[in-house]
């Protein structure tokens, strides 16, 4: 399995990861007090077959969903069911699919209609800490130096950083080396190289970084109960400039045209 990827390759990413933006944004169309995280998986896997992929989280060691919906204190793998969403909600969106052998990954969290604050800040300051490691992250720096960017950033607010999860490298297969922790010391982990593909994906607690596992062998949550918030982006290395596969402008404009979203 190279780290490397052959240009065709990163085309074949892109167009996946692509795909998983435009698949969130449509999700996000739908976002409301009231409605089912299983009615909006349901949404996402017809979006996606519609557009010619395959889901890349359905039956994914087992996992049975098209997304993994995290509410409130869920980190992440949050599996979608009968919860209805409600006013003042937190919901990460996470996302793949598959596109011609090759996978696209990506994450979004939203607010719902009246949102406290602070949860608004977390969301907004674990987006911004996403795009400091992806600044870093050119051809020549290591892995920690993005934990670094990311840590020291959210740590600032006095946030924490969940240690067991790790962003991951990405192509023919949906979890590749080398793993992205988002915290780190600079100069330290593997190094990275032009045309490898990794995805930065930030989980930033409210409250402590400790986790807990339900008993669905899927949903983590934050050992305090407090929220969390989770982005990813999937981008190839380059010399001097991070080169991003996925997108969030569509989501985006969706949450512009949404009064019911927080963005």
């Amino acid at each position: 399995m190279a780290l490397v990827k052959t240009d065709i390759e990163i085309e074949k990413i892109r167009k996946s990861s692509l795909l998983v933006g435009e698949t969130i944004a449509e999700v996000a169309r739908h976002l409301r007090p009231g409605i089912t995280t299983l009615e909006l998986d349901r949404i996402a896997y017809e979006f996606i077959r519609d557009h010619g992929a395959l889901p890349a989280f359905k039956d994914y060691h087992g996992y049975p969903a098209t997304l993994c919906i995290s509410v409130n204190d869920v980190v992440v793998h949050g599996i979608p069911g009968k919860y209805e969403l409600k006013d003042g909600d937190l919901v990460s969106v996470d996302c793949g699919t598959i596109i011609n052998g090759y996978y696209g990954d990506s994450a979004f969290s939203f607010g719902i209609g009246e949102m406290k604050q602070e949860v608004i800040d977390l969301m907004t300051r674990t987006k911004e800490s996403l795009y400091k490691g992806i600044d870093i992250a050119v051809a020549g720096k290591r892995v920690g130096d993005i934990g670094y960017e990311v840590q020291s950033y959210v740590e600032g607010y006095g946030y924490s950083v969940v240690r067991d999860l790790v962003g991951h490298g990405l192509g023919s297969s949906l979890h590749e080396k080398p793993e992205v922790p988002n915290y780190g010391k600079r100069g330290t982990g593997p190094k990275l190289e032009e045309n490898m593909v990794i995805c930065i994906e930030p989980m930033i607690n409210l409250g402590k970084r400790g986790i807990t596992q339900d008993r669905d062998g899927w949903t983590i949550r934050t050992i305090d109960q407090k929220p969390s918030a989770h982005f990813e982006h999937a981008i190839a290395i380059r010399k001097d400039k991070a080169d991003l596969l996925s997108s969030f402008d569509a989501i985006e404009q969706v949450i512009n045209h949404n009064i019911l979203i927080i963005k």
